[in-house]
């Protein structure tokens, strides 16, 4: 009899334990369907329309995404995207592997260090974005112009100027991203067995030796992280763009997203912009789950 009543208690108890995750994720759960997936849904269903307020949509089919992808603007834009986004990857990438390697301990300076130099990371991009705006001002009044003047040499046209815009943005992302990777390969680094490195010193090997044959291969989950995040970021950029050139000049920084949002939002091309999003969404995902799965195949080996 204690039996019988027993188990219809304990799968109760099991029943609530179910069901109690899911009521402390559902406001969490809303926001996102709200603000995230509905509209995700709805970018996707305007994409086949051309839309036009108070007239009502028309279905074009395919149209969209065949305008996108043989409009001159785009294909720029899409080199641009390549460049900006491989650049400040790699760029993040080896810069944050160098600060982690100068920033690991347990020191309380090195933590205060670790924290500072996290910073740019929880800072707005739109104030990072102002903030190298005034950096790269082209005169003597510019923070690097007026360190260039005490080498010679003249005031530079950053931002201005086609050939140099969108390295200056580069650098301003690097500067932005590499902090974060940081913190992931810190992590990793922190769980690198220290007899290796011992084992390493009484055998002799130099300083380049060591960083190929343990520390890479201890911290390939952190890289692999990092590698992952950064396809996802990679294609996406926009704010520090935006803010620091908006596409110019004469087009010369012009991603991607810039390009949708000007078509969206200048031109009232709802519909395009709409499909241009869609085709940045899949390529992100075609590059995301690639990444992973190369990422997953190297650690099995």
């Amino acid at each position: 009899m204690t039996a019988t009543l027993t188990t219809p208690r304990r799968r109760r108890v099991l029943a609530k334990r179910s069901v109690l995750p899911w009521l402390f994720l559902a406001p969490g759960l809303l926001l996102a369907l709200v603000f995230k997936f509905l509209p995700m849904g709805k970018g996707i269903w305007l994409s086949f329309f051309d839309v036009r307020p108070f007239l009502g949509d028309k279905w074009v089919g395919l149209d969209n995404y065949t305008r996108v992808l043989t409009d001159h603007r785009f294909q720029d834009a899409t080199g641009h995207t390549l460049l900006l986004g491989l650049g400040q990857s790699l760029g993040a990438i080896l810069v944050g592997f160098l600060l982690a390697l100068l920033l690991e301990g347990q020191a309380r300076s090195l933590k205060i260090m670790r924290t500072a130099v996290f910073l740019p990371v929880v800072t707005a991009t739109a104030v990072v974005g102002e903030m190298w705006r005034l950096l790269y001002y082209p005169t003597s009044d510019g923070l690097i112009n007026h360190g260039l003047s005490f080498l010679g040499l003249g005031p530079a046209q950053f931002l201005d100027n086609p050939d140099t815009a969108l390295w200056a943005t580069i650098v301003m992302a690097v500067w932005m991203l590499a902090p974060y990777n940081m913190v992931i390969i810190l992590a990793g680094l922190a769980g690198v067995d220290r007899t290796l490195y011992e084992a390493a010193a009484m055998d002799g090997v130099s300083l380049w030796q060591r960083l190929r044959h343990v520390t890479l291969p201890a911290i390939r989950p952190a890289l692999g992280i990092v590698l992952t995040l950064a396809a996802i970021r990679g294609l996406r950029v926009f704010t520090e763009v935006y803010v620091l050139t908006g596409g110019g000049p004469a087009g010369s920084t012009e991603v991607w997203m810039t390009r949708a949002y000007t078509l969206g939002f200048t031109r009232n091309d709802i519909g395009g912009a709409s499909a241009a999003s869609v085709v940045l969404l899949c390529v992100t995902l075609l590059l995301t789950v690639t990444v992973n799965y190369f990422r997953k195949r190297g650690d099995v080996r």
